[in-house]
């Protein structure tokens, strides 16, 4: 029997249709990026969109008239994804909360695995315009677990405030009933104090829709299960669903520079198909006075008698054999998809690998203006990920039953994956060493990974020569030792 303060399968149906369109046009944004991600272009179907993909084993189609007729599609927006992933966090923020114990605690839980989730995330949010995780505690032993969860599965309902504060969340997924065989479209709807597990049959409308009701409950007391529910309890004071933006509208990378990655595609495979056929000479003959019945026995009669023999019935009569082949504007279609290629990267603001110029002059300053654009994405980025990471934060604090969970200083440091110039910045170190803590030289040097750790073999030398700054030999006193110079020697 349902509980009266459980929610009611009508009024969940009807937020669900609400829901519904905005889920789907997230879901259909998502699966074209990532058939893109997948090379997957729209060039690889017919009617140049989301039909069958009708390919022959050569990657090629029926052409009509034309032998050619390739479909060629172009990884950029996976280079162009990847690229900004790794730009961005390749090298995962770390962490300071005023406590070394407790923020190498925080790090403990978060696992060996939050690299890869990071980067997946931040994947996501560019494929889908914003990337889900989810947190809950473990049945078994309490303890704290996340994952990613696919962003065509979520939708979001806010308040009206300002702020936009989550206030429920509705996560949607097919799954296989293994009892019955049959296959069930679940929606689990998640507030700040409890979630909702419904069900209905695949491909059935919301008037289907019932409670799950294989929702364990857990006795700890009796250390038991005592039966189910339709409705789980949790105490995280917070709907534990963190939204991981792309940017402030959180829309997708893909649709700024899709056209243009048709554009290529469709230019490209062009040229390609000229090439095929330029290969395939057609011979027009007039007044052709040899006894051959059709073009294959005339075809074989010139590789054999290496001649064709022409009648004229008078010095009017266009008699000859003539050749056909296809001209190729190779200069423009070069420029053309220079300039596609260009547009392209521009557009998608990340660096195009094939334009980096290699050498050993690149200055900082150089090196920084050949990344601006790629570094104007990752700002995005991270000015919408800072305050996610800090919930994800917040909320494994609250699990540690810390006193401040929510209102400690969370400090951040975000550092790019991006080719360096070690020099200058050693050089600059070199020169504010006398003004500059050595927490910040540790951390800025470019030489040093574990910047904690090298404070500590900093301090270990200082030890040992309490006369040298930062630990090293002071060349300076050894020198006033020696005997000065006489001039009269």
């Amino acid at each position: 029997m349902v509980r009266k303060d459980t929610m009611e399968i009508k009024t969940a149906a009807k937020i669900f249709e609400a829901l519904e369109q905005k889920r789907q046009k997230v879901a259909d944004i998502y699966k074209k990026s990532m058939r893109y991600y997948n090379n997957k272009n729209d060039i690889l179907w017919n009617d140049g969109g989301s039909g069958e993909e009708k390919l022959d084993a050569n990657g090629k189609t029926d052409g009509g008239l034309r032998r050619a007729r390739n479909r060629v599609s172009n990884g950029f927006h996976r280079i162009i994804t990847d690229q900004g992933t790794q730009y961005t966090g390749a090298i995962v923020p770390s962490i300071d909360l005023d406590d070394d114990e407790l923020t190498k605690e925080v790090f403990e839980i978060l696992g060996d695995n939050f690299d890869r989730y990071f980067s997946r995330l931040i994947t996501d949010a560019a494929n889908a315009g914003t990337g889900w995780l989810h947190y809950w505690l473990d049945e078994k032993d309490k303890s704290f677990r996340y994952a990613i969860i696919n962003p065509t599965q979520m939708s979001v309902i806010y308040d009206d405030l300002l702020e936009h504060d989550i206030i429920a969340v509705r996560r949607t997924y097919e799954k296989l009933d293994q009892d019955t065989g049959e296959m069930f479209v679940h929606d689990e709807y998640w507030t700040d104090k409890e979630a909702t597990f419904f069900k209905r049959p695949k491909g059935t409308d919301y008037t289907e829709l019932v409670y799950d009701y294989k929702i364990p409950l857990y006795d700890t007391g009796l250390n038991m299960n005592v039966g189910s529910s339709e409705k789980l309890q949790h105490n995280f004071g917070r709907v534990p669903f963190i939204p991981f933006l792309n940017n402030q509208e959180a829309t997708a990378n893909l649709p700024r520079y899709k056209g243009l990655i048709d554009v290529y595609d469709r230019v490209f495979a062009g040229f390609v198909d000229d090439v095929d056929d330029v290969q395939q000479v057609i011979l027009t003959l007039t007044n052709y006075g040899g006894e051959a019945a059709s073009a294959a026995e005339f075809l074989q009669k010139i590789k054999l008698e290496k001649v064709a023999k022409i009648d004229s019935l008078n010095p009017e009569d266009k008699t000859g054999l003539d050749t056909l082949t296809i001209d190729i504007p190779v200069e423009a279609r070069n420029s053309l998809l220079d300039r596609t290629r260009e547009a392209i990267f521009l557009q998608a603001q990340a660096v195009d690998p094939t334009k980096v110029e290699m050498g050993t002059n690149k200055s900082g300053i150089a090196l920084k203006m050949l990344y601006s654009l790629l570094e104007l994405k990752a700002a995005a980025v991270e000015n919408e990920f800072r305050p996610a990471l800090a919930t994800l934060v917040r909320a494994i604090l609250s699990y540690l039953n810390v006193p401040d969970a929510d209102t400690r200083k969370i400090e951040q440091k975000w550092t790019r994956a991006a080719v360096k110039d070690a020099a200058e910045t050693a050089d600059i170190i070199a020169k504010l060493a006398d003004v500059t803590s050595m927490d910040t030289i540790a951390k800025n040097n470019p030489l040093v990974e574990d910047p904690q750790r090298e404070i500590e073999e900093l301090e270990k030398q200082k030890e040992e020569d309490p006369y040298a700054p930062n630990g090293t030999p002071n060349l300076d006193d050894d020198q006033e030792d020696e005997p000065e110079d006489k001039e009269d020697e």
